[in-house]
């Protein structure tokens, strides 16, 4: 089973994140402008949430708030919950399933190091299974 550390050494590694204070509006654009669904919310360093755009149409958009108005801390969900680089992918999978997330920051002593998405989880495991079929009909075949 593959660790969480592997995925991350196949991501760029620059972490996206933003301000609690910051207005919501920042945040989706930072999200268009990168091509993410979330974002990890930073306070002095720390990790103080994560906002995402499903945190967007459920908590702005359907309550009629305005994107400019609002601070990203009002929508953000916290506390998060965070994985090792030493956590398993297996792992990952199953806490994005049970929990419903979609989003998941990676810390390591204290640190921030990367966020996977359940899309990275997902490409994973299509190429691990993809591997197995390879070996199994090579087997076959000789």
């Amino acid at each position: 089973m593959a660790k969480v550390r592997e995925l991350l050494l196949a991501k760029p590694p620059a972490i996206v994140s933003i301000d609690p204070d910051e207005p919501v509006l920042a945040a989706i654009q930072l999200m268009a402008d990168h091509g993410i669904g979330a974002l990890l919310v930073m306070k002095d360093g720390g990790l103080a949430g994560i906002v995402s755009e499903r945190d967007y149409a459920r908590k702005v958009i359907l309550l009629g708030r305005s994107s400019a108005d609002t601070p990203v801390w009002q929508i953000m969900s916290a506390p998060v919950m965070t994985v090792s680089s030493d956590d398993t992918t297996q792992t990952c999978m199953l806490l994005m399933t049970e929990r419903k997330f979609r989003h998941l920051p990676v810390v390591d002593a204290g640190r921030v190091i990367g966020m996977l998405s359940i899309g990275d989880l997902i490409k994973h495991a299509l190429a691990e299974k993809q591997h197995e079929i390879d070996q199994l009909q090579r087997y076959i075949a000789s």
